[in-house]
């Protein structure tokens, strides 16, 4: 087994999830083109009433900004995706999907979408801001967490992605990078550039590779159950500092995921080494939270005993970490990140521009 510290600067470096089709099972339905309309901001905000502040994120295709309601002095996360490269890189289907997630979703472990624009060059989100920063930040400082800690996470991240279920939403992209903390210290899932409303299954290889499951990697067609194999892909690297397959090339990461040996620390729960190998199983139809009672069984395990699960969602479970937040503006949580040429994306065409007409 390597050193704890080498597996830590590997996940330190993880690549972000991506997204490529597999086979031609899933139809890549967009909105209906026709004629682009005037760029008219929906109502309530204007780019102009923002003022952008900081940068706290970046991705293959956009950044995310702090900004300022100009006269309300009001904070949000502007998202902000380069339109040509949203189409370069064959996004555009996931980008309508994010949107209508979001749209869709009311939840307080959920981020929060308040207004969408698009212009001739760029897509743009207005989002809740979450001055907490990044899980991912917490679990590589302190190495990893204790039970106590990982147990407060995981019961708030189960409602989420219990809520997300019971809409038909698969969320497809769960990590501690994906996890935000507010003020007070709960979480709040982020990114929701994977998530897709699906009645049956899907073919899309999306995720991060520590994180997919077997069903994903083997494109058998997956659904709901691939968040209950990232939730113990989590829980392990919450408890441990790292993921339990792990390999420097993705490839490597896959075969060691397909042959499901885990080897667990020795300071690990019982209970929790019992709940991570339920939740990892291979074969989806005996995967804990994708059998008949769903979600329930998972709440039920012996893990979980201490839980009261009407207390989660009401937010009354106290936070083991409180963040430092000085303002409802503060970015002292989130990495500072050059403020380079990236917004000197060129025009699109208006017949590129009919794909985001309803954006």
């Amino acid at each position: 087994m390597e050193a704890l510290s080498a597996v830590r600067a590997k996940v330190g470096a993880r690549s972000p999830g991506g997204c490529e089709a597999v086979g031609s099972g899933e139809p890549q339905a967009l909105p209906a083109a026709g004629p682009t309309p005037p760029l008219e901001p929906a109502a309530g905000y204007r780019l102009e009433d923002l003022e952008t502040l900081a940068t706290v994120g970046t991705g293959t295709f956009g950044r995310v900004h702090l900004v300022k309601e100009k006269s309300a002095k009001t904070y949000f996360a502007l998202k902000v995706m380069s339109i040509p490269d949203v189409i370069r890189l064959k996004q555009e289907q996931h980008v309508h999907n994010e949107k209508s997630v979001l749209k869709e979703v009311n939840h307080p472990f959920l981020i929060r979408l308040f207004w969408t624009y698009h212009d001739e060059r760029f897509l743009y989100m207005l989002m809740e801001y979450v001055p907490g920063g990044e899980l991912f930040s917490y679990l590589r400082n302190m190495g990893r967490f204790n039970n106590s800690t990982g147990l407060f996470y995981s019961a708030e991240i189960i409602c989420a992605i219990e809520y997300l279920h019971s809409k038909e939403i698969v969320y497809r992209d769960l990590k501690p990078e994906n996890i935000l903390l507010d003020k007070e210290g709960h979480i709040k899932l982020t990114d929701f550039g994977f998530a897709k409303k699906l009645v049956d299954r899907t073919w899309t290889l999306c995720g991060t590779p520590e994180y997919l499951a077997p069903e994903v990697i083997q494109s058998k067609g997956h659904g709901r159950a691939v968040d209950w194999w990232a939730l113990g892909i989590l829980i392990f690297e919450m408890l441990s500092g790292f993921p339990p397959f792990f390999d420097d090339n993705p490839f490597g990461i896959y075969q060691k995921i397909l042959a499901g040996k885990i080897d667990f620390p020795r300071h690990l729960d019982l209970y929790v080494k019992d709940l991570i190998k339920k939740l990892l199983v291979v074969d989806r139809t005996r995967r804990l939270g994708n059998m008949k009672n769903g979600a329930d069984d998972v709440k039920r395990h012996r893990w979980f005993r201490s839980v009261d699960w009407d207390a989660v969602p009401q937010r009354k479970l106290k936070p083991p970490i409180v963040p430092k937040v000085s303002n409802d503006g503060d970015t002292s949580n989130f990495e500072a990140y050059p403020e380079d040429d990236w917004n000197k994306t060129p025009p699109v065409p208006p017949k590129d521009l009919e794909i985001f007409q309803n954006f």
